[in-house]
Parts: C-alpha cells; sequence; structure tokens
C-alpha cells in the first residue's frame, strides 16, 4: 500500500452578478440555463444539482452567511481526458450559483485544462447583458 497526500492550490473563478447586469431572476433559472449548457456540450454529461442552503439549513449544527438568500451546485463532468487515477479527486466538477442581497455569485475551481475553463467561464459571462460582460484576463470588455 502507498499512501500519499498532495497539497495544491487551486484557483477558483468567481462571478459577482448585480441583478440589473442580468435577465435571470432566480437561482434556480440560473442553474437551468448552466444545465442547458452542460447538457448541450459534446464532452459534457449533468450529474446533479444540490441545494447546499436548504441541506445546510436543515443541519443542527448548519450556518449560512449574512445576506444569503439560495446556494445552489450543479455537479458534471467533463469527459475529455483521465490521464492518471488520481485526476478522480478533482472530479467530478461543480459551479455553485448563489443568490445574495446584492444579486448572484457564481464560483467554481478552475480546471487544469484550458478548454474546459474557457468553455466554464464563457457559460458564467453569458449570464450577463451584452452591455456588462466582464472581461476574462488579458481581453477588454465587451
Amino acid at each position: 500500500m502507498n499512501e500519499t497526500v498532495s497539497e495544491q492550490t487551486i484557483p477558483v473563478f468567481c462571478l459577482e452578478i448585480d441583478r440589473e447586469e442580468t435577465a435571470f431572476q432566480s437561482v434556480d433559472a440560473i442553474c437551468g440555463y448552466f444545465r442547458a449548457r452542460i447538457e448541450a456540450h459534446h464532452a459534457a454529461v449533468f450529474i446533479a444539482e444540490f441545494d447546499q442552503l436548504a441541506h445546510t439549513r436543515s443541519l443542527f449544527e448548519g450556518y449560512v452567511g449574512p445576506g444569503i438568500r439560495a446556494a445552489k451546485s450543479l455537479v458534471f463532468c467533463f469527459g475529455i481526458s483521465l490521464p492518471e487515477p488520481r485526476c478522480l479527486a478533482l472530479r467530478p466538477r461543480s459551479i455553485g450559483v448563489a443568490e445574495t442581497n446584492q444579486g448572484f455569485v457564481v464560483s467554481f475551481s478552475e480546471a487544469p485544462m484550458p478548454v474546459v475553463n474557457a468553455a466554464m467561464e464563457d457559460w458564467a459571462r453569458g449570464l450577463c447583458m451584452p452591455s456588462r460582460v466582464p472581461a476574462g484576463p488579458g481581453q477588454s470588455a465587451v
């Protein structure tokens, strides 16, 4: 038997969207949008939708931060490559969608594959109205 623990830093993509910056009015609507994008992608498969807020509230010791109105995660997987068994530790992927008093927060851990990151970032930015799409790193605003 061989046991190892790998310490890695995983960047997290986070997009905060004010209510007037998107046509979407609820976490459920945003989750529906993401699910459609996942199901339309040739290499992605939708697995589940998880209501983190309901779960946390159901726990005796559960704590929900102030201003969080809704919080769900969409679980899915891109099946582009499986180079080694340890890759499974970071799969499947998930996109978190939270509603706050100000608007919505979309977050996910960056993938080691640029094509996967590009798809997820494009999906997230697609939530914004065209005149309010934030520029990605090294890009100018639309």
